[in-house]
């Protein structure tokens, strides 16, 4: 387009879009001056112009989104093919799809003044801050405004629509993944498919007094001198699971892990000796975990709780300044030192601090608060710290960041949460990542059996099969059997079998196998019995010339068991949390969990799971816990667990939408009823 600012006077001067820099109604798409021609590809069939905020249809086609909002106000139909649509159908295209608009070339649109071209993603930036057209523009603008100024620039106004914003995009989920450096700090601020998340949930009076939840991604080395001793953890998750990623829920006393004192309950495990697993199922998690071997590197992110905020300030009193800087790592997997967060009031990604002696640090042009506008060309306006982590753990050596400036607004210092330390030698129990303190045995909580009220159909993937066994033995034949479990358990267990010998009866008819679980012997229930009830009963029982078992065998069709090791054999192997998932609802022990918090408090817990359309009902589970919040300090609530009901009311068959507003009206106390089941050794 011409320039638009001219010399005749200022009657003449237009009102311009302060993202793009022309003239367009307010509800329509941004103007651009394209470089080349763009790729058809990549062109929206209503406008006719390369895409914009670019959204897929079921049936294959792209638009913009305005367009294809304003289209289907009017028409319920593709606009392509004319298949029946809804908005509601549609989804964001993908990040490389964006990736490739946002890199496309433009012109600035004051030729006149400013001839430089730059990808489209980089205008508004352009324009706010070094544009010598667009700030002429804004003197006309401003005198036209204000004849009596006399040509004397105003600070802007609060809400003056000429200051920097974010274009309204829909915000995509977030992945796990992270610098392996450690130099990144993900927000657990922004919800995940199918995730709801109470520790979020902000009234007005809240925002004052906390800003966002972070965690840090940290690499740890672990050695061990036998290469086959067990960690000593208990893991659950996986992406056959709603639970998605693999999270420690327990670390064992005197183990490997707790001697090291690094790894925690809630940590998210990442990668195994350079690995992915955070999008692997359950049981190859635990294959790679329990893999043998002297070093194992693990990539863990760890919840660092809510970061402290000690001064609120006006973001229009202070001045900005957009800045390029570029760090030149020596090879791709040299860390920049950098801990980014987002913050709960304000859109974007922020550096939180630099790393000593890190490559930021030295280079030190990047400060604590920056703004991180983009890195590499890629737009992290609205962006999450995860995928500018892998923006630059990707890079191969020049990482080009492009920074907005606030002068005199600093971050406040480091807490003793620990939410910027990286200390990895801490014992305590801080949420630092220190080990585990074991505080004093409470009061056994009181478990009861599963209400009907409460009970659920199996989860997808699952068959449990009842047998009857009769066998004729000699009187003094063992039934050659080891079991594990009960209801004195912690976790209040069935009855299960962890080994069938090759000298007892039960070897030899072969219908008894390894996990199953116990219901009664010769007509003895045995699904209440504690542990040493249990092997009493069977003992008596299996004096007698005829014993007639009865058995549960639970299958997961989509996770078979790992192969059997020689250290698991005996009396030290259990079943796989996964497979307790599949363990019928009337063999389920609940408890009631009663929490309690300060009106300025979250609860502290976020679960994923619930009814979808795609996924039918799903179970919901705890996931994160974040430290220093009621459900952290209660200590009863553990990653994996169930929640059942909520005050009473079942969960089952709810959906986030229908749960979110029950755990957002208990203002100072809950109750959870949950089941919780023992985490996979490894």
């Amino acid at each position: 387009m011409a320039d638009p600012v001219t010399e005749d006077g200022v009657s003449q001067v237009p009102e311009l879009c302060c993202e793009c820099g022309q003239a367009h109604p307010l509800l329509d798409n941004h103007l651009y001056n394209f470089q080349d021609e763009v790729d058809d590809e990549l062109i929206c069939h209503i406008c006719l112009q390369p895409l914009l905020q670019p959204m897929d249809t079921p049936c294959g086609h792209t638009y913009c989104f305005k367009c294809l909002e304003n289209f289907m106000q009017e028409y319920s139909f593709c606009p392509m093919d004319r298949k029946k649509l809804s908005f509601q159908q549609c989804h964001k295209s993908s990040l490389l799809v964006r990736n490739l608009l946002d890199k496309l070339l433009v012109l600035c649109p004051f030729k006149a003044e400013c001839q430089q071209t730059m990808q489209r993603c980089e205008l508004e930036a352009h324009l706010q801050n070094r544009c010598p057209g667009f700030k002429k523009y804004k003197s006309e603008l401003q005198r036209k405004r204000n004849p009596i100024s006399k040509g004397k620039e105003e600070p802007p106004a609060k809400g003056d629509t000429n200051s920097p914003k974010d274009p309204e995009l829909p915000s995509g989920g977030s992945s796990l993944v992270a610098e392996s450096s450690g130099a990144a700090v993900v927000s657990l601020g922004t919800a995940e498919p199918g995730l709801v998340n109470p520790a979020f949930e902000e009234t007005e009076e809240d925002l004052p007094h906390r800003t966002s939840l972070v965690a840090e991604t940290t690499t740890i080395e672990i050695h061990r001198e036998d290469p086959e001793e067990e960690l000593g953890m208990r893991i659950v998750g996986g992406k056959d699971t709603p639970l998605g990623n693999i999270v420690v829920q327990e670390v064992l006393r005197d183990s490997v892990i707790a001697a090291d004192g690094r790894i925690a309950p809630g940590d998210h495990i990442l990668e195994v000796n350079g690995v992915n697993i955070s999008s692997v199922t359950h049981c190859q998690a635990v294959s790679f975990l329990r893999h043998p071997g002297p070093v194992l590197h693990l990539l863990v992110l760890q919840e660092k709780g809510f970061s402290s905020r000690t001064a609120q300030q006006d973001p229009s009193a202070t001045s900005r300044e957009v800045i390029h800087v570029t760090l030149v790592k020596r090879d791709r997997s040299e860390p920049l030192g950098i801990k980014l967060i987002r913050k709960t009031d304000e859109a974007g990604i922020f550096i939180l601090d630099l790393l000593e002696g890190g490559l930021a640090a030295k280079n030190g042009k990047l400060s604590r608060n920056d703004r991180v506008l983009s890195i590499n060309g890629q737009d992290l306006r609205q962006g999450t710290p995860e995928a500018a982590a892998q923006i630059i753990q990707t890079t191969e050596s020049r990482v080009n960041f492009v920074i907005l400036r606030q002068s005199g607004l600093q971050l406040g210092e480091p807490g003793e949460d620990g939410s910027t330390s990286n200390s990895s030698s801490s014992s305590s129990s801080s949420s630092n990542g220190g080990s585990p303190v074991h505080h004093r045995r409470r009061p056994e909580q009181s478990h009861y059996r599963r209400k009907s009220t409460y009970q659920k159909d199996l989860p997808q993937g699952y068959v449990s099969h009842e047998k009857t066994v009769a066998i004729k033995k000699e009187p003094k034949e063992s039934l050659g059997i080891t079991i594990g479990g009960g209801r004195d358990n912690k976790n209040k267990l069935p009855i299960y079998v962890t080994s069938v010998q090759p000298i007892g009866c039960l070897f030899r008819d072969g219908r008894i196998k390894r996990g199953d679980v116990l219901l009664s012997i010769n007509g003895i229930d045995l699904t209440h019995l504690n542990y040493y009830e249990a092997v009493s009963a069977l003992k008596s029982n299996a004096a007698s010339h005829s014993v007639t078992l009865k058995a549960l065998e639970i299958l997961s069709l989509n996770c078979p068991e790992p192969a059997l090791d020689i250290r698991e054999q005996g009396f030290s192997w259990s079943p796989l949390w996964i497979t307790w998932l599949g363990l019928p609802s009337y063999l389920h022990f609940c408890q009631d969990i009663v929490l309690s918090k300060g009106n300025l408090e979250s609860w502290g817990f976020s679960i994923v799971g619930g009814f979808e359309e795609s996924k039918g009902n799903q179970p919901f589970f705890i996931k994160t816990i974040v430290p220093g919040t009621p459900a952290f300090r209660d200590r009863k609530l553990k990653c994996g667990d169930e929640i059942v009901a909520v005050n009473g009311v079942p969960a089952i068959g709810m959906s986030n939408s229908e749960l979110i507003p029950m755990l957002k009206e208990q203002r100072n106390k809950v109750t959870l009823t949950v089941v919780s089941w023992p985490g996979s050794l490894v």
